[in-house]
């Protein structure tokens, strides 16, 4: 009787232990399942975030290539786009070497509309138009019909002076011109600069153009440019085109 009784505790004790496993190993299944349930969460909470970060990347830039600037949204567009678009150097490419400039913080209108242009590549192919020797090589401008073009599609619109910087003509400097249209306070035509390539410097213009940048690098060029012969017109007998991007 005794060893029915030890047999039938045995017996108990070790289904006791069993349902103890089976239990144990249904919790930690549970538990396993809860955890991989969180990381596969977030593993789809991240995606979407990075779905999203990009979609709001992309309609950002499709809002900037849709906008027509015109006087009216110009500046307040470069006033926004100057915030998030905070690069200040750029290279220009020509067939005698390039030309890096350093674009001023101080001047943000012109400077946000410079990397716009740049990044829009609108700069592309244009030329350095005009070249007078001694004094100054512009460019930004060319008579191919893509040029014309990549102007309508950006948008008719002119830059206000600003011009109490503190900044001179000085040899190297960037400027801009005025518009051909005739206006009295010479707002600037945003789609050409000129390089100042006079020594010491061309202060005759201090006050009447807009200095928003300087070469910082490749003044051999911009000398090379300048001694291009050119016709009555001031052109370049054989045209120099430039390539514009972005440095930083």
């Amino acid at each position: 009787m005794k060893k029915i009784t030890i047999l039938i505790f045995i017996l108990t004790f070790q289904l006791s232990i069993t349902n103890c496993n089976l239990l144990n190993n249904e919790k930690s299944s549970s538990t396993l399942n809860r955890e991989k349930m969180q990381i596969d969460l977030n593993k789809n909470i991240l995606e979407k975030k990075d779905v999203i970060k990009e979609n709001t990347k992309a309609d950002s830039i499709d809002q900037e290539k849709k906008i027509k600037l015109d006087d009216k949204n110009a500046i307040p567009f470069f006033f926004n786009y100057g915030k998030v678009n905070l690069e200040d150097k750029v290279r220009i490419t020509t067939r005698f070497g390039n030309i890096d400039i350093q674009l001023f913080k101080k001047t943000p209108y012109h400077r946000a509309n410079f990397i716009y242009l740049t990044k829009n590549k609108y700069f592309n192919k244009t030329t350095f138009h005009r070249v007078v020797p001694g004094f100054i090589i512009q460019g930004g401008n060319s008579d191919r019909y893509e040029t014309a073009e990549k102007r309508r599609e950006i948008g008719k619109y002119l830059l206000p002076p600003d011009t109490k910087k503190g900044y001179r003509h000085h040899r190297g400097v960037v400027s801009m011109p005025s518009s051909e249209i005739e206006n009295p306070h010479k707002l600037a035509s945003p789609y050409e600069f000129f390089i100042v390539q006079q020594n010491p410097g061309a202060y005759h213009l201090d006050g009447n153009y807009t200095v928003f940048g300087k070469v910082i690098k490749g003044m051999d060029v911009v000398d090379k440019i300048n001694n291009q012969k050119t016709d009555n017109r001031e052109t370049p007998l054989t045209n120099v085109f430039m390539e514009v991007s972005i440095i930083n």
